[in-house]
């Protein structure tokens, strides 16, 4: 497709291989479990008591019970655009409210996250994970996750950069808006711009084996590569952003 073909489409979908991975052993535990650990600790401030989370771009709602574990919410909201992942959300949704220990609310919205169908100012936590490089609407998405924000709420973003996406075997076997895909700075700075506010230390730039789609580690466990931060090309960025304002 052309940029100009992606201008009535909120985001690309996924392949069928996408949708059959996200539901694997891989993508549960060492993507999505690790990501979320890693965004709860680069939250600086005091974690609010029973918070709600809008989850953008929640799929299969296989987020929803480690989100529960780690942040111990009174709500989770899960929007996607892709009417058959919310069905399978949906016995996600009451498999995390049976195994709670607590009571924790589960709402399922069919949605854009380039237009929310959120109320302003009604989430203490965006959790956007694996998402954005889908969105062509990048900019219009991130202020609708400032926009559903409460004052001091928090963006939890975490995302694979162009390097990754743009790699032969990520192309050959998932689908997404090439013209959209940004490096870790880029993303950083598009953030920023957006109207949200981190330092350093709550910024991560994990460099995990199944995001080096080129060789997908092996060269480092041979010891022939021994890459640097700042001398590698950074393949995903995690960060936790404070809305300003």
């Amino acid at each position: 497709m052309s940029p100009s073909q992606f201008s009535s489409v909120p985001f690309v979908p996924e392949t069928a291989f996408g949708i059959w991975f996200l539901r694997t052993h891989t993508w549960e535990h060492h993507v999505l479990r690790v990501a979320i650990n890693d965004l709860k600790q680069l939250v600086d401030a005091p974690l609010p008591d029973s918070p709600t989370i809008v989850d953008v771009g929640c799929g299969q709602g296989i987020s929803f019970r480690l989100l529960a574990s780690a942040f111990r919410p009174r709500r989770i909201v899960g929007v996607d655009f892709h009417a058959p992942s919310l069905v399978l959300a949906e016995a996600a949704a009451h498999t995390c409210r049976a195994q709670a220990d607590r009571a924790i609310d589960i709402e399922l919205l069919h949605g854009d996250c380039a237009n929310l169908p959120l109320p302003d100012a009604s989430a203490d936590f965006v959790f956007c994970h694996q998402t954005f490089h889908h969105l062509v609407e990048q900019d219009r998405a991130l202020s609708e996750f400032r926009r559903v924000l409460k004052p001091g709420g928090v963006l939890l973003f975490a995302e694979s950069t162009d390097a990754y996406i743009r790699s032969w075997v990520i192309r050959l076997l998932f689908r997404h808006p090439m013209h959209v895909q940004k490096s870790a700075d880029g993303y950083l700075q598009m953030i920023r711009d957006a109207g949200f506010a981190f330092g350093t230390h709550n910024v991560s730039l994990p460099y995990l084996w199944w995001s080096r789609a080129k060789d997908f580690g092996l060269l480092e466990r041979l010891g022939l590569s021994h890459p640097q931060p700042g001398k590698r090309r950074e393949t995903l960025v995690n960060v936790a952003a404070v809305k300003t304002g």
